[in-house]
């Protein structure tokens, strides 16, 4: 069992790592503060590649492996989690499923322009009443011979404040669930596309959510991604490659509060030594690096299936993303114990990360569904 990086590897993720702390962290407390999409910063991502890792060289990414896509996610998520998931959702749930799903037309026309940043992606799946149920899609999609109109309501929809086209999924067969859903690329300047303010959000502000409104919207029959029906699987295809990113990105949550807490714990001091020289503040940082260490192997080993296999065939993504958002923010909340009122502040980067790292247990699939998903697995 070989669990070492190859040099490719690790040069990718000291890259990403020097781009992340030099200009990605310096903005991270601004980007959260105002909450508005950090354009600037996603541009100067796109211009490393970050925004096409794993699409192929041909088609204007970057061409790297799931593994090295991972660390960079990591890397990103470490200086701000804004930047990691919009990244993240560009690259899984956007340029992804147009590389493997979409017509030869449109993976020439897209991804290219998603690779380098010319265009933003957004992934327009969740509805009012259909998250965690995601086939309950209320969203229709109705064809005639002009091709097909769609109409319905979106929410959540991170990056649709700058996004150029979206994946929209909606029923072609109403009443059918996940058999009657089918997948569109749809461009944002649509007639008929509008983007509604979204309330916002406790944590990983800054990324572009709004809901988006589809009234009468005409697009092209050859706009499916997948054939019609098909849409369920490419949602599921999608977010089996998201979740790999959302356990990366956990992963780099967690680590950025356990060099919070370890850094107070050198440097502050109680009743005459570091605090760090304390029992109690020892077993609360092993059990942040032990866990954070078991979260990388579960990423890393998802990462890797990614690589080797077909989707949503092991529950590896799902056991990575349960674990890593989970170990994340118990590691996020005994950083705020270390830290006590220091970290309790409004403003510190301990209560930023507290308050980002909660969402990676609710999106893309919450904790109780990605149990659900393992539990099918083992018994079937």
């Amino acid at each position: 069992m070989n669990l070492s990086l190859t040099p490719e590897q690790q040069s990718y993720e000291a890259e990403v790592a020097d781009f992340a702390k030099e200009q990605v962290a310096p903005q991270a407390a601004l980007i959260d503060e105002r909450g508005t999409f950090p354009l600037d910063v996603i541009k100067a991502a796109a211009s490393r590649g970050l925004m096409g890792v794993t699409i192929p060289t041909t088609l204007g990414g970057a061409g790297k492996d799931y593994v090295s896509y991972a660390l960079a996610i990591e890397q990103l998520a470490k200086a701000s989690s804004a930047v990691a998931v919009i990244a993240a959702v560009n690259n899984s749930l956007v340029a992804e499923p147009i590389a493997q799903f979409g017509s030869d037309p449109i993976k020439q026309t897209w991804l290219p322009r998603l690779a380098s940043g010319e265009s933003i992606g957004a992934f327009a799946l969740s509805e009012e009443n259909a998250g965690s149920d995601a086939a309950n899609q209320q969203t229709t999609a109705r064809l005639d011979d002009r091709g097909y109109t769609l109409n319905g309501r979106k929410v959540w929809v991170a990056n649709a404040e700058v996004a150029d086209v979206a994946i929209v999924f909606a029923a072609t067969q109403p009443g059918l669930r996940g058999r009657g859903v089918s997948a569109f690329l749809v461009p944002m300047d649509t007639p008929g596309v509008s983007r509604l303010v979204a309330a916002d959000s406790l944590g990983v502000r800054g990324l572009g959510c709004m809901d988006v409104e589809l009234r009468d919207v005409r697009i092209g029959a050859d706009c499916l991604l997948g054939a019609r029906g098909e849409g369920f699987r490419v949602a599921m295809w999608a977010l089996e490659g998201g979740r790999v990113a959302i356990a990366a990105q956990a992963l780099g949550v967690g680590q950025a509060a356990l060099h919070e807490a370890l850094e107070h714990a050198r440097h502050h001091s109680a009743f005459g030594q570091p605090i760090g020289n304390y029992q109690a503040i020892q077993f609360m940082l092993a059990d942040m690096i032990t866990e954070l260490d078991a979260a990388r192997m579960l990423t890393m080993k998802a990462a890797d299936q990614m690589d080797r296999g077909p989707r949503a065939t092991s529950p590896h993504a799902s056991m990575a993303k349960l674990y890593a958002s989970e170990a994340a923010h118990r590691a996020a909340d005994k950083a705020m114990q270390i830290l006590a009122s220091k970290g309790y502040r409004r403003g510190s980067v301990v209560e930023r990360l507290f308050r980002d790292v909660r969402a990676t247990e609710i999106y893309q699939g919450t904790s109780e569904v990605q149990r659900m998903i393992v539990a099918e697995h083992i018994l079937s």
